[in-house]
């Protein structure tokens, strides 16, 4: 059984992530390769947060959610039009994708994937809490792939 699987041809696990995906440069999402998807997934949900915000920012900062993606999804695009799935509000009050501003030092960004084994009926407002609390019990599997940015 091969488990589910998040790389991106961008950057390697645990590395840079390219500048302009930064919020304050082009502030696309980088390209992802997803693979290694369970057999009875029905929907893919992905997240992009950085654990190292809650010293400034009082929080793990969300910078992206999005759900019912695909489950023969293998390549999510750089600058994605996310218009078959759906994205919820990250923490800069804005829907879809938000990228890395860290304020005065590098900060490593977790990017999470799920095989789901439903699709979530959640409002297009929902945040990554609203997710995850919709996706107890449903998750198959998941990955991790790890980027950092810097000011």
């Amino acid at each position: 059984m091969t488990e589910l699987s998040l790389t991106s041809p961008a950057f390697e696990d645990g590395e840079r992530i390219p500048r302009e995906h930064g919020y304050s440069e082009a502030n696309t999402n980088p390209p992802l390769d997803i693979g290694g998807v369970p057999e009875a997934t029905l929907s893919l949900a992905l997240v992009v947060d950085d654990p190292d915000a809650e010293e400034p920012a009082g929080k793990v900062w969300d910078h992206w959610v999005v759900w019912n993606v695909a489950p023969d999804t293998e390549h999510i695009p750089e600058g994605w039009s996310a218009d078959s799935v759906s994205e919820g509000q990250n923490d800069y009050g804005e829907t879809g994708w938000g990228g890395p501003n860290p304020p005065e030092r590098e900060h490593t960004y977790r990017f999470l994937l799920y095989a789901l084994d439903a699709k979530l009926g959640l409002s297009p407002n929902a945040t990554k809490d609203d997710l995850y609390d919709a996706a107890g019990g449903h998750v198959l599997d998941k990955a991790k792939l790890h980027g950092t940015y810097a000011p």
